[in-house]
């Protein structure tokens, strides 16, 4: 009897491994804007078509590829970002998997435009069903350019379980906002359908914050600061009259990286406990920096849940940060006899 277990061809593989890295356009939106920021670029620029559907492309001016590195780019676990195992415990950069660009050549039409500042031309890739279809030179001013069109064009069935482009636009525009709110020192902007969403000049945080929630923030935010040997944190909290019925307007990062974390969700929501009624929820961006040898980020693909060493430790610290915080602008109750 033949044998039967064989190796997947690349493009299946790739494919399969985009299943779980591209989930919707929003997906690649987050994977290739951090692509930018770990490029060392600080005006970066997205646009979209169709909800990106029809197209997602990022122009940024970071450090572009040679062009070897811009078809290594596309193969399966190929990064710039780490060499050795003991580089997962210190990771600083955005990426570091080395999946996204080949899932992404999987499941669309990418056009790559890449150059250094030290050579004469960029490189110009094509690649479909994760096959280059083209690679010449080409005039760019330096920097990289990367568009994903017709996304899911051969798989149709994944295409048909996008949603609506209202609702796809809005996944992208919050994964734009989490990146862009880790980088105020960016230029960033989103255009999506020849119409610009977002023009956001570089700053301070405080400018990023209200350039992206709104001027009626400008008066009302409370700065965080707690510095220890362990960690750190920094970022801004709403007063307590900004709480909304909606969970919107609340963002953790750690390492600059945007997390999801119910737990240090409840450390805030308990700063707050006495200054809003239990159904309201308080605005904050928080940024908790620390050893990356204290945290695995290396949990799921969006990198968006992540474990911490000592969870308590964290809360702790960040209930105690907000407290105080709000507790220097006069802002929590005080006993009066």
């Amino acid at each position: 009897m033949a044998d039967i277990i064989h190796l997947l061809p690349d493009n299946i593989a790739n494919q399969i491994a985009a299943g779980e890295v591209i989930q919707r356009p929003a997906s690649a939106v987050k994977e290739l804007l951090e692509n930018a920021v770990d490029a060392g670029a600080d005006d970066i620029r997205l646009i979209v078509n169709d909800a990106g559907k029809a197209l997602v492309q990022v122009i940024d001016n970071g450090r572009g590829m040679s062009e070897t590195d811009a078809r290594m780019a596309f193969e399966r676990h190929a990064t710039s970002k780490i060499q050795k195992i003991e580089d997962l415990f210190h990771i600083r950069t955005m990426g570091f998997r080395g999946e996204a660009l080949a899932s992404i050549a999987a499941v669309a039409q990418v056009e790559l435009k890449t150059k250094r500042k030290e050579d004469n031309a960029g490189v110009l890739l094509e690649i479909e069903n994760s096959a280059v279809v083209k690679h010449e030179p080409v005039a760019f001013e330096g920097g990289t350019s990367l568009s994903m069109k017709n996304l899911f064009f051969n798989v149709p069935a994944r295409r048909n379980f996008l949603k609506s482009n209202a609702s796809e636009l809005r996944h992208i525009i919050d994964e734009f906002i989490r990146v862009a709110m880790a980088f105020p020192e960016i230029f960033f902007s989103l255009t999506s359908n020849g119409q610009q969403v977002f023009h956001l000049e570089k700053g301070s945080l405080k400018q990023r914050i209200v350039q992206i929630l709104g001027n009626n923030y400008s008066s009302k935010l409370v700065a965080v600061q707690e510095k220890t040997d362990y960690m750190n944190i920094t970022g801004f909290v709403g007063k307590p009259e900004t709480a909304k019925k909606t969970r919107g307007d609340q963002y953790f990062f750690v390492n600059s990286r945007f997390i999801k974390s119910a737990y240090l969700n409840h450390a805030v929501m308990n700063a707050f406990s006495e200054l809003i009624s239990k159904d309201s929820y308080p605005m904050y961006a928080l940024f908790i920096d620390l050893d990356p040898g204290h945290v695995d980020i290396n949990v799921h693909p969006t990198k968006q849940e992540i474990k911490f060493e000592d969870e308590k430790i964290i809360y702790a610290f960040v209930q105690a940060a907000v407290k105080h915080a709000l507790a220097q602008f006069s802002i929590t109750p005080t006993l009066d006899f």
